[in-house]
Protein backbone atom coordinates (compact mmCIF):
# COMPACT_ATOMS: atom_id res chain seq x y z
CA UNK A 1 0.00 0.00 0.00
CA UNK A 2 1.39 3.43 -0.92
CA UNK A 3 2.04 5.71 2.03
CA UNK A 4 -0.07 8.80 2.58
CA UNK A 5 1.35 12.07 3.90
CA UNK A 6 -0.52 13.67 6.81
CA UNK A 7 -2.78 16.61 5.92
CA UNK A 8 -2.90 15.72 2.24
CA UNK A 9 -6.05 15.09 0.22
CA UNK A 10 -6.00 11.61 -1.29
CA UNK A 11 -8.53 9.20 -2.79
CA UNK A 12 -9.99 6.87 -0.17
CA UNK A 13 -8.43 3.83 -1.85
CA UNK A 14 -5.02 5.05 -0.64
CA UNK A 15 -6.14 4.49 2.97
CA UNK A 16 -8.68 1.67 2.77
CA UNK A 17 -10.12 -1.22 0.82
CA UNK A 18 -13.74 -2.31 0.46
CA UNK A 19 -15.87 -5.40 0.11
CA UNK A 20 -19.35 -5.23 -1.34
CA UNK A 21 -22.58 -7.17 -1.34
CA UNK A 22 -26.04 -6.48 -2.65
CA UNK A 23 -29.49 -7.82 -1.96
CA UNK A 24 -32.53 -6.46 -3.72
CA UNK A 25 -32.14 -2.69 -3.86
CA UNK A 26 -29.78 -2.47 -0.87
CA UNK A 27 -26.00 -2.19 -1.10
CA UNK A 28 -23.70 -3.26 1.71
CA UNK A 29 -20.15 -1.83 1.63
CA UNK A 30 -17.57 -2.82 4.22
CA UNK A 31 -14.63 -0.42 4.39
CA UNK A 32 -11.37 -1.30 6.18
CA UNK A 33 -8.35 0.92 6.85
CA UNK A 34 -5.06 -0.51 5.63
CA UNK A 35 -3.33 0.95 8.68
CA UNK A 36 -4.91 1.43 12.14
CA UNK A 37 -3.63 5.02 12.35
CA UNK A 38 -5.95 6.01 9.48
CA UNK A 39 -9.12 4.62 11.05
CA UNK A 40 -10.11 7.82 12.90
CA UNK A 41 -9.75 9.85 9.70
CA UNK A 42 -12.14 7.43 8.00
CA UNK A 43 -14.62 7.67 10.87
CA UNK A 44 -14.49 11.48 10.74
CA UNK A 45 -14.79 11.79 6.96
CA UNK A 46 -16.69 8.78 5.59
CA UNK A 47 -19.98 9.86 7.14
CA UNK A 48 -23.52 8.81 6.34
CA UNK A 49 -24.15 12.26 4.87
CA UNK A 50 -21.12 12.22 2.55
CA UNK A 51 -21.84 8.70 1.34
CA UNK A 52 -25.49 9.56 0.68
CA UNK A 53 -24.40 12.59 -1.34
CA UNK A 54 -21.93 10.45 -3.28
CA UNK A 55 -24.65 7.99 -4.29
CA UNK A 56 -27.50 10.51 -4.69
CA UNK A 57 -27.30 10.40 -8.49
CA UNK A 58 -28.32 6.72 -8.29
CA UNK A 59 -31.40 7.45 -6.15
CA UNK A 60 -29.95 6.41 -2.78
CA UNK A 61 -32.43 7.29 -0.05
CA UNK A 62 -30.62 6.38 3.17
CA UNK A 63 -27.20 5.38 4.48
CA UNK A 64 -26.60 3.67 7.81
CA UNK A 65 -23.07 3.34 9.10
CA UNK A 66 -21.98 0.70 11.60
CA UNK A 67 -18.51 1.16 13.06
CA UNK A 68 -16.23 -1.84 13.65
CA UNK A 69 -13.34 -0.32 15.64
CA UNK A 70 -11.80 -3.68 16.51
CA UNK A 71 -11.32 -4.29 12.78
CA UNK A 72 -10.52 -0.66 11.88
CA UNK A 73 -13.54 -0.74 9.63
CA UNK A 74 -17.12 0.24 9.06
CA UNK A 75 -20.13 -1.20 7.32
CA UNK A 76 -22.24 1.10 5.14
CA UNK A 77 -25.76 0.02 4.23
CA UNK A 78 -27.17 2.08 1.36
CA UNK A 79 -30.88 1.85 0.48
CA UNK A 80 -32.43 2.28 -2.98
CA UNK A 81 -29.07 2.60 -4.75
CA UNK A 82 -29.26 -0.41 -7.08
CA UNK A 83 -32.02 1.02 -9.28
CA UNK A 84 -34.37 -1.86 -8.67
CA UNK A 85 -31.79 -4.50 -7.80
CA UNK A 86 -29.34 -6.56 -9.79
CA UNK A 87 -32.04 -8.55 -11.58
CA UNK A 88 -34.42 -5.65 -12.09
CA UNK A 89 -32.10 -2.80 -13.15
CA UNK A 90 -31.74 -1.92 -16.81
CA UNK A 91 -28.14 -0.76 -16.39
CA UNK A 92 -25.15 -3.02 -16.99
CA UNK A 93 -23.23 -4.22 -13.92
CA UNK A 94 -24.47 -1.47 -11.61
CA UNK A 95 -24.28 -3.48 -8.44
CA UNK A 96 -22.08 -3.79 -5.36
CA UNK A 97 -18.65 -4.63 -6.70
CA UNK A 98 -18.78 -1.85 -9.25
CA UNK A 99 -20.15 0.70 -6.78
CA UNK A 100 -17.46 0.01 -4.19
CA UNK A 101 -15.03 1.73 -6.58
CA UNK A 102 -17.19 4.86 -6.49
CA UNK A 103 -16.79 4.94 -2.71
CA UNK A 104 -13.05 4.31 -2.92
CA UNK A 105 -12.69 7.32 -5.23
CA UNK A 106 -14.03 9.69 -2.53
CA UNK A 107 -11.46 12.27 -1.41
CA UNK A 108 -10.30 12.24 2.20
CA UNK A 109 -7.64 14.18 4.09
CA UNK A 110 -4.99 12.15 5.85
CA UNK A 111 -4.21 12.73 9.53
Amino acid sequence: MPSATAGREVPLHRLAHARAGDKGDRLNLALFAYEPQHYQALVAQVTEERVLALFAHRGASRVRRYLMPGLCGMNLVIDDVLQGGVNGALNLDGHGKTLSFLLLGMSVVTE
